[in-house]
């Protein structure tokens, strides 16, 4: 675990392995950081807080980095509780700490503390500097990435970007799973929705001189920083990541599953090198939400249920839709014993979607997949193995 910035920038985040669901939603078996830093120079600064379940150690951080000095300036980069939750209790310590934010951020911090914020604030505005000494601070806006109050910093001297959620991922610091796996499930899962604001975003730090990002979950960033930075614009385009089929199915009682199955079997032998397929009733929505948006086509596979679709593969659906899914080819595959209805609910609900290509023909099956319902079958790898 490295979290080595520079002699005047250091980290006092803390690593969060007991929480089971981020969000409450998103598992984290490898738990989670919350990254905090702080900047020794004339005047000192923090750099966000941490979640108030890490609260004690990250005290004791801050306490141990200022070695009996006190913070100048708080500076708050984005409101939501895992970042400005210990907020309340710096002031309780630190009285005198100036808040340093956005007009948006002082709108809604009320909403969370109950603190008197008269003369205890300092309000800036897109590209404002807040001078430290050798180090200065610039600000750039950021709303609605992912909230509307969000903001980044950029320290000139040391050319280091505070990069708020941008660029973070799940995981705590000492973890070893890949960066971009799970910085991908983060992203989507959280930031999906707002591609444009994030794109904005990217054009801004694109005049910068960059050399760490210092994002508010997961690892300090500093070489190969065009890797993260260029999978960000890829994110945030909508653009697929790499070529490959998502087969992603919702089956009662195994009938459709194996349709499934039968159909990943055929684009492999089409030659189609990345086929992932992914059981929606029991597997971690975030995860296919993931895969849904790196490959470049996906089936989907439902059985029919209440005159509808199965209610994991509508609750899949409602997640893309949310997340602003789009730019995709997608093949559709339902099962339906007497009055076949999944078809019409998925493809109702891709249609809503912004330029998503819906392949022929749509396969139906009644109860199980038999020999007659092969020559559709192939039909759809072929459409689905050379689009």
């Amino acid at each position: 675990m490295n979290t080595t910035i520079s002699d005047a920038i250091r980290y006092v985040g803390v690593d969060d392995k007991t929480i089971d669901l981020f969000e409450s939603q998103y598992v984290v078996p490898e738990g989670v950081s919350y990254n905090s830093y702080l900047i020794l120079d004339e005047k000192t600064a923090l750099m966000d807080t941490v979640d108030a379940r890490g609260v004690t150690g990250w005290e004791e951080n801050v306490k141990a980095a200022l070695s009996g000095k006190t913070p100048d300036y708080l500076v708050i980069s984005h409101l939501e509780p895992d970042h400005a939750g210990s907020i309340g209790r710096l002031l309780e310590i630190y009285p005198d700490v100036t808040l340093v934010g956005n007009a948006k951020t002082f709108a809604m911090l009320p909403q969370f503390f109950d603190l008197s914020l008269e003369g205890r604030t300092l309000t800036v505005k897109e590209g404002d500097t807040l001078s430290l000494g050798k180090h200065t601070l610039q600000f750039f806006m950021a709303p609605m990435v992912h909230w509307p109050e969000v903001m980044v910093t950029y320290e000139s001297s040391e050319k280091v970007l505070f990069s708020a959620d941008g660029f973070g991922k799940f995981g705590a610091l000492d973890s070893q799973e890949d960066w971009a796996c799970e910085a991908r499930r983060y992203y989507f899962n959280i930031v999906g929705k707002y591609g444009a604001p994030v794109q904005a975003l990217l054009k801004k730090a694109a005049s910068l001189s960059i050399e760490t990002i210092c994002p508010l979950h997961g690892p300090i960033l500093k070489e190969n920083l065009s890797y993260y930075i260029g999978l960000y614009d890829t994110w945030s385009s909508y653009r697929p990541e790499e070529k490959g089929v998502l087969v992603a199915y919702a089956s009662i009682h195994g009938n459709t599953r194996k349709a499934a199955e039968k159909l990943a079997d055929l684009l492999r032998e089409k030659g189609v090198e990345k086929v992932v397929v992914s059981d929606l009733a029991r597997e971690d929505m975030a995860e296919v939400i993931e895969d849904a948006f790196r490959y470049d086509r996906m089936v989907l596979a439902a059985a029919s249920y209440d005159g509808g679709v199965f209610p994991c593969m509508q609750d899949f659906l409602h997640h893309l839709q949310s997340k602003t899914y789009q730019n995709r080819t997608v093949g559709i595959l339902e099962n339906g014993s007497w009055g076949p209805t999944a078809a019409k609910v998925m493809r109702g609900m891709l249609e809503s979607m912004k330029n998503i290509t819906i392949l022929e023909p749509t396969v139906t099956i009644k109860s199980t997949l038999k020999e007659e319902n092969m020559p559709d079958l192939k039909k759809l790898a072929d459409a689905v193995a050379n689009a």
